[in-house]
């Protein structure tokens, strides 16, 4: 019998109660946090309060806004957590008070989820919600694993079923023999406790042994493993490699053009566990960038990155940017800090009057139109050096000012005083180490890192003191283990000079121009498919 909904409550004494918030059943996709939905985002970045699944990818968080509140009430097989109804009663609760609250979900709110029960509960309560539909976790999984759940010649139908009932209990071999030939692709959910009982049931059930079957362990996520096998022995295969849920079990037909269609798990960075020292501004961009190449970020800031120390002649040169005949920027970093130097001093970019600008290489000067300004030199030699002998080809400069951090090599400043030129060599930021040299170094020490992004010197030194701190004289030896990379020859000069071996460096001195330098390198012919996973 459906159950009835109550009528809305009744408000009474309104004047003096508080605003009343809202509840958003948001999903979160199967994995990848790039597949939430427009309308996911937007209720993330409202919400005074998120109480988050641990199926919910924790990147999704990074869309909320500051200040937020963040509840992690995820419920594990085997662990003790929060009860359903003290979820719900929390929802109701923190609404009432108010707030503006995300429910975020692995997967679809409303698919093998508790979604449905929690609207039941918000709306008797009164309380007013929106659902936010998603990805589930069977579709998605099943397109990064390259497997299609229908096709026109092999599967018209597909049965999603949760591998155990409402009670954690699983359904019986009976429930599992009606369903095997009732459909062409059958999905299973949370169904790896059971597997053996269930596929074993589907046999009896009349499906061949024979028949494809896969497993997807956290599916559209780079920690993806997807076993294939047949009816017979999927359970076993993946009993061998060390499967586990969160899975989805696929039995049919369409699994057999997972090797024709696989593309998210056969790109070179794929799984590769990749250390990013960056400062904390920075490196969620980059964790971005490799996500969508397939890796595994680790951010852990080496260092950070601030406002000089001393300010004077930084204001002094923006007094008069004018005066110079050129204004030259390295790096983005200085880019960004020139300006927002500018701002506070209540400039912008009409205090460069008549100067011109020079930058190093093509980043450097998409920065610098961000902010309205078009280059007049970009250095296709994309370091220091270069962009002095670019400007030196054009003649030599009367007055340069030159906008970059406190640190810097000598060589770009020294060849321009050398052909006669003026320089100010004027710090806009300064880098200094991050404070937690332990969790710096504690990731390569325990080998969970595959890759270590080196986009600067001042990295490769704030990640060498850390690992001297915390190892002494075995600290250089767990860089040894690991492939290192060098956005360019600057840096890799740098940790040369620390005694860091350097294996890729990046032949476009920019973060995609790394990344493409690091899949050449972990680039490998192809495997024939018999030996493909």
């Amino acid at each position: 019998m459906a159950r009835a909904l109550s009528p809305e409550l009744p408000l009474s004494n309104t004047l003096s109660r508080a605003p009343q918030g809202k509840v958003w059943l948001v999903g979160a996709g199967p994995g990848d946090p790039g597949l939430i939905t427009v309308r996911g985002r937007e209720a993330l970045a409202r919400a005074d309060v998120v109480l988050h699944d641990a199926l919910a990818h924790p990147a999704l968080l990074e869309h909320c806004k500051d200040g937020v509140v963040l509840r992690d009430v995820g419920k594990r097989a085997g662990e003790r957590t929060g009860s359903q109804a003290a979820i719900t009663a929390e929802l109701v609760e923190l609404a009432r008070g108010g707030k503006e609250v995300v429910r975020l979900k692995g997967g679809d709110p409303l698919l093998f989820a508790r979604g449905a029960e929690e609207a039941l509960a918000l709306r008797d309560a009164g309380v007013a919600f929106e659902i936010v539909p998603a990805v589930s976790s069977p579709i998605g999984g099943a397109a990064y694993a390259g497997i299609p759940l229908t096709h026109r010649e092999l599967s018209s139908s597909v049965t999603f079923i949760t591998g155990s009932d409402r009670e954690g209990v699983a359904w019986s071999p009976d429930a599992w023999r009606k369903l095997a030939t009732a459909t062409d692709t059958i999905c299973v959910l949370m169904g790896m406790r059971h597997i053996d009982a269930i596929t074993r049931a589907i046999v009896e059930g009349g499906r061949a042994p024979s028949t494809p079957a896969a497993v997807i362990h956290w599916g559209a996520r780079p920690e993806q493993r997807v076993e294939v096998g047949t009816l017979g022995d999927i359970a076993a295969v993946a009993r061998r490699a060390g499967l586990t849920n969160p899975s989805v079990i696929i039995v049919g037909e369409v699994v057999s053009l997972r090797e024709r269609l696989r593309w998210y798990d056969t790109r070179p960075l794929f799984g590769k566990r990749v250390l990013v020292p960056r400062a904390a501004g920075q490196a969620e961009e980059t964790a971005h960038v490799l996500r969508e190449r397939g890796a595994i970020p680790l951010l852990v800031p080496a260092i950070e990155i601030v406002e000089p120390a001393d300010r004077a002649p930084l204001d002094e040169a923006l007094s008069r940017v004018s005066s110079y005949d050129w204004v030259l920027f390295t790096s983005q970093n200085g880019v960004a800090h020139f300006f927002r130097a500018l701002r506070a001093a209540g400039r912008d970019a009409r205090t460069f009057g008549n100067a011109r600008v020079g930058a190093v290489g093509v980043r450097t000067a998409e920065a610098l139109a961000e902010h309205g300004i078009q280059a007049d030199l970009v250095a296709e030699e994309q370091v220091g050096e270069g962009l002095a002998r670019a400007l030196l080809d054009r003649g030599v400069p009367k007055r340069v000012l030159l906008a970059r951090a406190k640190v810097a090599r000598a060589a770009l400043p020294q060849l321009l005083r050398d052909a006669g030129a003026e320089v100010d060599d004027v710090a806009v930021y300064e880098t200094r180490p991050a404070g937690d040299l332990a969790a710096l170094a504690k990731p390569l020490f325990e080998a969970r890192v595959d890759v270590v992004l080196l986009t600067s010197g001042s990295t490769a030194r704030a990640l060498m003191n850390a690992l001297q701190d915390q190892g002494g004289d075995q600290g250089p030896a767990a860089l040894a283990r690991v492939t290192v990379a060098s956005i360019g020859p600057e840096t890799t000069a740098v940790a040369e000079g620390l005694g860091v071996r350097v294996d890729v460096q990046a032949e476009e001195h920019s973060l995609e121009g790394l990344l493409d330098a690091l899949d050449r390198f972990f680039e490998a012919p192809a495997l024939p498919a018999a030996q493909k996973g």
